[in-house]
């Protein structure tokens, strides 16, 4: 299913405002019903003692690309928040970058649940680091 272009400047838009995302460096690529991928650089200022990417930089990057996988597919005047979120850590987050794909696993009108799996990029290697699954809320205006 083809995205409507106001749900696709939505997400974008809405993305532009998070500012933990800006000083990650995050941008947003593919965006479809039901799939958001973001991506960020990994840095020195997100890296944790052993040069690793944060598991907190893993998780945020993976949490905004499920909430915006649930976002793609609400009504236009919706917003949505997330319930909760279990994150499985993998392996080492080491690389040029993350990738974080954000899947919309079961829609409903009061819960959609979702799954976010997290990449670490370096050159010609691509390595899961992290498999995230959670529940996102609906927020429609009353």
């Amino acid at each position: 299913m083809t995205l409507s272009k106001k749900i696709t400047a939505k997400i974008r838009d809405s993305f532009a405002k998070q500012a933990m995302m800006a000083t990650f460096g995050a941008q947003v690529g593919e965006i479809a019903a039901g799939q958001v991928t973001l991506s960020a650089p990994i840095t020195d200022a997100c890296s944790q003692q052993h040069g690793f990417a944060h598991a907190a930089f893993t998780f945020g990057l993976g949490d905004s690309a499920a909430g915006y996988s649930a976002l793609s597919i609400m009504p236009l005047e919706a917003e949505v928040l997330t319930s909760e979120m279990k994150i499985h850590l993998l392996a080492p987050a080491q690389g040029t970058h993350l990738q974080a794909i954000g899947r919309v696993i079961k829609p409903g009108r009061r819960l959609v649940i979702v799954q976010a799996e997290v990449f670490a990029i370096d050159k010609d290697s691509r390595t899961q680091v992290a498999l995230m699954t959670g529940t996102m809320v609906p927020i429609l205006p009353k």
